[in-house]
């Protein structure tokens, strides 16, 4: 089939270029119209109870949290001062008017409600409560009007600007910001690493035609997904780093197997040819064991995780297309020229023979001693992550100077409890049973962390009770006390929602999701590995090694961000003693599937060597030899690509930069340069045994 394709795309290379080309412009200009259909929310959990609240509230009772939440500070006057009542008066009237607003409440319009006033007395709340979402386009339109005139000295007051509207613009603004910064970086970057690898001009182009068609490609399809259902923001920075880097893996292996070929005699056709059966076929099943490994985020019951399947998917998928398809019809246009523009000759022609065979070598006549050390290594990476916790992206993933981080961290320093985050509880069916509401309504205000419990409100048939709790909503503290709520007797009908709801339905969503997300993940890897290389053996291993580098990986992350070092190297954060649980889904997906990645690259080229009827060792050896040379170029090339994410202010975007930098670097050097030869070397033959009736399930070489 792919020696077909390569006849074809020989044939008609002019064709295919032209409509490469104009696909790549056409998706563009389309994908464009999806960055401002983005939005920051996607972290609620739309088949739970807290839901179930979120829509009794916003559509039977026309209610929701507040928007924006302004603090007004009197310094050292008392708000209940007549002075500064006037000018608080006043300033919500005028807040009130402005566009979006759909009403108000302060501490002085609501009767003195002492949740809305500091603890000094000192400052007080204007909740401000809006016509839309407050993650959605026109809900952060919203915060970024009332962050630009509500922030500041006004009238010798001073105001913080907070709540959902203003810190999702924050986090929207900062993300877009910090991306043109890394695409600044890395690209360039990329291109001046490419050249060195490939000591040309010309050949070190083609990744990044590649990458950017995956990237524009990408844009486009999740432009087709925000017509039908919400995307988060944070996908666009998966794009760009997995567009990158898939561009920059798979046309470094084509590039390098044209040459390879071009070198040997051939013509150009026949190197082609030669270059889709093998490369060609082995970026298709790379590329599909990355897809099935990404497509577990769609798994998930968060909108914000199915963004990243949903990108993730459409951005391998694309660059597999544009490395089988249109890089090869370029090729066949450039044949020679391939090798224009020399910057380092020694890179044009690969040796037979060289540095990675020699370390194959070398590691395979002491592969016990390898194993132990790479084990050890491995081990003392991930021995931190006994202290890992887990909790949810909110302002603290800010810069600790942004407004917006600086007036939430305000409300949690000088105010009773989260007024502009309240636990809501609903009793449907309830108004005929208020004595026991009102004694579950006294049980709820004896939880420990619950700061105040507002009488019970009838609706209707239906009773809400308010309450407030004194942490940040979305932590463990959090959680804890919304399952200790959860487990006070309470009337028949009762759910409990509120942000804090929301974030332990979230939690304990993944929780429930994760074991069938990662039975896919293996399974599905298990069977494409074994499809590929006929072996049950090379794919067992395979997993247990991805195991091995992510706990690294993960003890990495524990270490940095839940301990707070080597920020004088990757910049300052907030240290929360969490790591964002969806981000750290995201990492372990994505490296498990770049980790496959080179897995394939590597034993297609050992498994080449060795049907050719070369030993084990001598496999080994060669298709080490043949491939570490592009496994570590594209590792590197990635980890800059990905690293340059590290230089974002939010917290969770530079996490991620982080962990899926340092994880490729590890597959690619402790992994694929020392266990796998090792391993490899300790099994002999066995390394490639099926049952004979399960091998007419695999591919011919």
């Amino acid at each position: 089939m792919f020696e077909k394709l390569g006849h074809f795309l020989v044939k008609h290379r002019k064709g295919a270029v032209v409509l490469f080309v104009v696909g790549i412009l056409v998706a563009g200009g389309f994908g464009s119209l999806a960055f401002s259909r983005l939005d920051s929310a996607g972290y609620s959990d739309p088949n739970s109870d807290s839901y179930k609240v979120y829509e009794y509230l916003n559509d039977e009772l026309k209610l929701s949290d507040p928007a924006v939440v302004v603090v007004v500070d009197s310094g050292s006057i008392d708000v209940t001062d007549p002075s500064i009542v006037q000018k608080g008066l006043a300033l919500e009237k005028k807040i009130g008017q402005e566009e979006g607003v759909s009403k108000t409440l302060s501490y002085w319009t609501s009767g003195g409600e002492p949740t809305l006033k500091s603890s000094d007395g000192k400052a007080a709340y204007i909740l401000v409560y809006g016509d839309n979402d407050p993650f959605s386009a026109e809900g952060q339109n919203l915060g970024e009007q009332f962050q630009k005139n509500y922030d500041g000295s006004y009238d010798g007051l001073t105001l913080y600007a907070g709540g959902a509207s203003v810190v999702g613009h924050a986090i929207t603004k900062k993300i877009s910001e910090d991306l043109k910064i890394a695409e600044l970086i890395s690209i360039p970057l990329t291109f001046i690493l490419l050249t060195l690898v490939f000591g040309a001009l010309a050949a070190s182009a083609m990744p990044l035609i590649v990458g950017v068609a995956a990237i524009l490609g990408a844009f486009f399809v999740l432009y087709l997904f925000t017509l039908f259902t919400s995307v988060s923001i944070y996908a666009l920075n998966l794009t760009t780093g997995m567009g990158l880097g898939l561009g920059i893996d798979y046309a470094l292996l084509m590039v390098n197997r044209f040459r390879e070929e071009l070198h040997r005699g051939k013509s150009v056709e026949d190197s082609i040819v030669t270059t889709m059966g093998s490369a060609g076929k082995t970026v298709f099943y790379s590329g599909m064991t990355v897809l099935v490994t990404l497509l577990s985020l769609t798994f998930f019951p968060l909108p914000f995780l199915k963004s990243f399947g949903y990108a993730g998917v459409s951005v391998v998928a694309i660059a597999v297309v544009g490395a089988i398809v249109g890089l090869p019809a370029i090729l066949a246009l450039m044949g020679s020229k391939i090798d224009k523009g020399v910057v380092r000759r020694s890179a044009i022609t690969p040796k037979e023979d060289g540095r990675w065979a020699q370390t194959a070598r070398l590691v395979m006549k002491r592969p016990v001693a390898a194993v132990v050390l790479s084990l050890v290594i491995l081990g003392v990476m991930a021995a931190p992550i006994a202290n890992i916790k887990f909790s949810q992206g909110d302002s603290r993933m800010l810069p600790a100077d942004n407004k917006a981080a600086v007036a939430t961290a305000l409300q949690a320093e000088r105010f009773p409890g989260q007024t502009g985050n309240p636990i809501e509880i609903i009793i449907r069916n309830g108004s005929d049973k208020l004595d026991e509401i009102n004694a579950y309504a006294a049980k709820v205000a004896k939880v420990p962390g619950i700061v105040g419990v507002l009488p019970p409100q009838t609706i209707g048939k239906d009773v809400r009770v308010v309450a407030y709790q004194e942490m940040l909503p979305r932590t463990p503290d959090s959680q804890a006390l919304i399952h200790n709520v959860r487990d006070v007797d309470s009337p028949a009908g009762t759910l409990v929602g509120g942000v804090a709801a929301d974030y332990t339905d979230s939690q304990d969503g993944i929780s429930r999701t994760l074991p069938w997300a990662l039975g896919w993940v293996i399974l599905s890897v298990l069977v494409l590995i074994f499809i590929f290389t006929g072996s049950i053996i090379l794919p067992i291993k395979a997993v247990l090694l991805n195991f091995l580098s992510l706990g690294a990986t993960m003890g990495a992350l524990t270490w940095v961000f839940i301990d707070g070092n080597l920020q004088w190297l990757i910049g300052s954060f907030t240290v929360t003693g969490t790591l964002d649980t969806s981000i750290v889904i995201l990492i372990a997906v994505v490296v498990f599937g770049l980790s496959m990645d080179y897995e394939l690259f590597l034993l297609s080229r050992i498994r080449e060597e060795h049907l050719a009827g070369k030993t084990n060792v001598e496999s080994v050896a060669v298709g080490l030899q043949r491939s570490a040379r592009i496994i570590t170029a594209a590792a590197l090339l990635l980890a800059v690509v990905f690293a340059s994410f590290v230089t974002s202010g939010v917290t969770s975007i530079k996490s991620m930069g982080f962990g899926v930098a340092l994880a490729v670097i590890l597959d690619a050097t402790i992994v694929r340069g020392l266990l796998v030869p090792a391993l490899m070397r300790l099994l002999g033959e066995r390394n490639w045994w099926a049952p004979k009736w399960m091998q007419r399930f695999t591919i011919t070489h």
